[in-house]
């Protein structure tokens, strides 16, 4: 495949330019501020009882949560290498967060916050922003799922109004302090929880492009005030929030708080990479844009710093939000950054009024996150994947929920990587004994010069390539790249040559899926030829569809040929 030159020979500059100053220099005009602005305030909509319900989750108060989205939301959307990234605290961070409130108290938070952006600072410079690649969709979802597991546990107290002096942070202790305290249960508390969670399921179905999450509460709140209902709220519990930005502040810096902090540091580092980029990957996916992975993590750094500076929390990119945005017509980062102004708008002018929200809405609208981040759909989809992807998957999960986070992904990492070297030694032996590897000139077509090329005969608008060695979780971005290469108008045909592939893992099968989807948005029909066995077997484990409209398998090149002149 003929690469763009551009891609080659741009400079090492290039990759830490922000896409606000790519935008910018293409021309930006006052349609395109308008559909930003809408936009961003659709997001700041629902932003706000996010942020204020992930920072209780957290274990501290709803005002860290507005400030994170205001500060971090602003850096990162004007610093990124995402045009539609939103930034802001999210359910990812709960976990760590509460933990490290926990162990260290806030001020522990804020220094393991600082550090952290230094640390995606460097891991931006150094350019260490396509590692995402190598950590496999089982490990993912696996802590993922985990977190959702937990930020539902965490949310059962102001579900049902249940009296607990304290909520142990062991997952056990938790539910059995859950189940000692069930004489307590408060139906008005129950019933304003379950009636946010309605409201917001009902409009998800009915009304989707409503703001559920903020209807569900004021209505909440409403209902609670009129009805002086005995029940929890931000005004009870935290005497409200604050009408202003705080000042920035420097924490105390010691050697030995550094040094007691660096695991903790490491982890939200981490999470925030991780999330961030799969964040730009999906609006990526979603727009047919592409991003600038190590300007984004330079931008996360940035934000970071400057949130822990303002008394905020960690922050990084959110997949829900950023999706929000792009459906409601965001142009550019502008749109992200109007929605950090939005969210100070609120504070400045009706911080009064959050008084009124109860605790159970807030903790309605953290079910519906861990539902979302629970993502059974693949995580069924991996239970359909051999059976050392499912128990990487489950040993994750279950990592996650009964040990620790940073545990969980260092286990799970290091077992993908064994089974890798254990499948690849499989196939070795097989090539042996079978000689699997055999190369077979019949599936190329001679060119005038004597030699071989695949594309000699191809007709006019189909696309050929041709995948060589395992497609696992550590090459399985080059199918997405393939895309990315591709000059001028998509062709009408691809046809993917898989012979040279021996081995396909759950992260391969991932990404051909997404290969799939990008065609199909553009028309293009899709040939798989020269499968192999292993490959085929776990396409079909997977439940991989083969649409003839979308997906044909053809048994080598010239039958992908015959295809194609047949259709």
């Amino acid at each position: 495949m003929t690469q763009q030159p551009a891609t080659r020979f741009s400079p090492a500059w290039h990759l830490f330019v922000p896409k606000l100053y790519t935008v910018l220099r293409e021309g930006y005009r006052a349609p395109h501020f308008r559909d930003d602005a809408i936009a961003g305030l659709t997001v700041a909509i629902v932003a706000l009882p996010l942020a204020m319900a992930l920072a209780i989750a957290s274990g501290t108060t709803p005002d860290k949560g507005l400030v994170t989205a205001i500060v971090a939301g602003f850096l990162i959307s004007a610093l990124g290498g995402s045009r539609f990234q939103i930034g802001g605290p999210t359910g990812a961070f709960v976990v760590v967060v509460f933990n490290v409130i926990h162990a260290h108290g806030y001020d522990g938070l804020v220094l393991a916050t600082l550090m952290a952006g230094a640390m995606l600072l460097i891991a931006g410079i150094a350019r260490f922003g396509d590692w995402i690649k190598y950590i496999p969709d089982p490990v993912v979802t696996g802590f993922t799922s985990g977190i959702a597991v937990i930020i539902f546990s965490s949310q059962i107290g102001d579900l049902f109004g249940l009296s607990l002096a304290s909520v142990p942070a062991d997952f056990i202790a938790k539910w059995a302090a859950f189940w000692n305290a069930r004489g307590s249960v408060s139906p008005w508390a129950a019933g304003v929880a379950f009636g946010a969670l309605g409201v917001i399921i009902v409009l998800r179905r009915l009304a989707p492009k409503q703001p559920g999450f903020l209807i569900a509460v004021v209505a909440a709140s409403l209902f609670v005030y009129l009805l002086n209902a005995p029940v929890d709220t931000i005004g009870s519990r935290f005497g409200g929030i604050p009408s202003h930005l705080p000042m920035p502040h420097w924490p105390e810096i010691t050697v030995s708080r550094l040094q007691e902090l660096l695991p903790s540091a490491f982890t939200i580092a981490f999470l925030a990479g991780v999330e961030s980029l799969l964040s730009a990957m999906v609006a990526d996916g979603m727009t047919g844009r592409r991003h600038r992975s190590n300007c984004e993590l330079v931008a996360q750094g940035t934000a970071n710093i400057a949130s822990a500076l303002f008394g905020g929390m960690p922050a990084t990119g959110a997949i829900a939000r950023t999706a929000t945005n792009i459906r409601s017509g965001a142009r550019s980062p502008i749109a992200g950054m109007l929605h950090a102004l939005f969210v100070l708008l609120f504070i400045l002018l009706l911080a009064p009024l959050a008084s009124f929200i109860p605790m159970a809405s807030l903790a309605a609208i953290l079910v519906i996150v861990a539902w979302n981040m629970s993502e059974l759909e693949k995580f069924r989809a991996l239970m359909r994947a051999p059976r050392g992807d499912q128990f990487v998957l489950l040993l994750t999960f279950g990592l996650t929920v009964m040990v620790d986070l940073t545990v969980a992904i260092e286990v799970g990492v290091v077992l993908a990587a064994i089974l890798f070297m254990h499948r690849m030694s499989q196939v070795d032996t097989h090539e042996q004994g079978a000689g699997m590897w055999e190369h077979d000139e019949d599936d190329f077509t001679r060119a005038p010069n004597g030699g071989y090329t695949q594309r000699d005969a191809l007709p006019v608008g189909v696309e050929v390539f041709r995948l060589r060695g395992p497609l696992f979780f550590g090459n399985a971005s080059r199918l997405g790249d393939i895309l990315d290469a591709l000059i001028g108008p998509w062709p009408g045909t691809f046809i993917l040559r898989m012979r040279d592939v021996p081995m396909v893992d759950a992260t391969g099968v991932g990404a051909l899926r997404e290969f799939l989807h990008r065609c199909q948005m553009h028309g293009t029909k899709v040939i798989v030829s020269g499968i192999q066995p292993q490959p085929r077997q776990v396409l079909t484990q997977m439940g991989f569809g083969t649409d003839s409209t979308a997906l044909q398998l053809a048994e080598d090149f010239q039958a992908a040929l015959a295809l194609v002149r047949a259709a």
